[in-house]
């Protein structure tokens, strides 16, 4: 709900080096921005996300950020990793790279898949969730991605029920509709943690 309510305020996000702003609407937004948009709704519709805080350091590695905390240092109630996943550019070009931010085992890429090893290790929250939300398009659904991050996932944490709620009726004609995915992450799969 809180999406849709932000994509109805139709921001307007601005390109590389801000020379063109990109057609109204939540789509063309960076996952950063997004989030932002996103919780600004949320803190209005439910006060029990006043208390957050966005890109808060890992402590054994302070230079990554968990990208949302929920409650208040030192013991967050919830650290949360949020992942975008937009295969369409504004310009109605495919991102062929995309996957690669859900999927790819590497750490440098920082995906939905190498966040869930950050999560399981970050000890100072009570839970710990992963979400990942985008945007599906004629001929390329979310569903395959979303299948195939669960089946990787679970092979290296504890994956939690999915929750998944959708929007519809965007106002960007690229990015115009979506869903959003959570799980909560237990821990580390023992055979995975102690490296086999």
């Amino acid at each position: 709900m809180a999406i849709k309510i932000a994509d109805g305020r139709r921001p307007q996000a601005a390109g590389p080096g801000r020379r063109r702003l990109y057609q109204p609407g939540i789509g063309p937004h960076t996952e950063g921005q997004t989030l932002s948009l996103v919780i600004k709704e949320l803190v209005i519709l439910d006060a029990a996300y006043a208390a957050y805080r966005l890109n808060v350091p890992y402590p054994v590695a302070p230079r990554q950020k968990c990208d949302w905390c929920l409650g208040s240092p030192p013991m967050w109630s919830w650290s949360i990793e949020v992942k975008m996943f937009k295969l369409y550019g504004d310009n109605e070009k495919l991102n062929d790279n995309m996957l690669m931010h859900v999927l790819s085992p590497y750490p440098q890429h920082r995906s939905a898949l190498s966040d869930c090893d950050k999560l399981v290790n970050f000890n100072m929250t009570a839970r710990k969730a992963i979400l990942i939300f985008g945007y599906d398009y004629a001929g390329w659904p979310m569903d395959p991605a979303i299948e195939a991050f669960e089946v990787l996932t679970s092979l290296r944490v504890e994956l939690g029920s999915r929750h998944e709620a959708g929007y519809r009726n965007l106002i960007h004609p690229v990015h115009q509709h979506g869903r959003v995915f959570a799980w909560e992450i237990a821990h580390a799969q023992s055979l995975r943690a102690s490296n086999q």
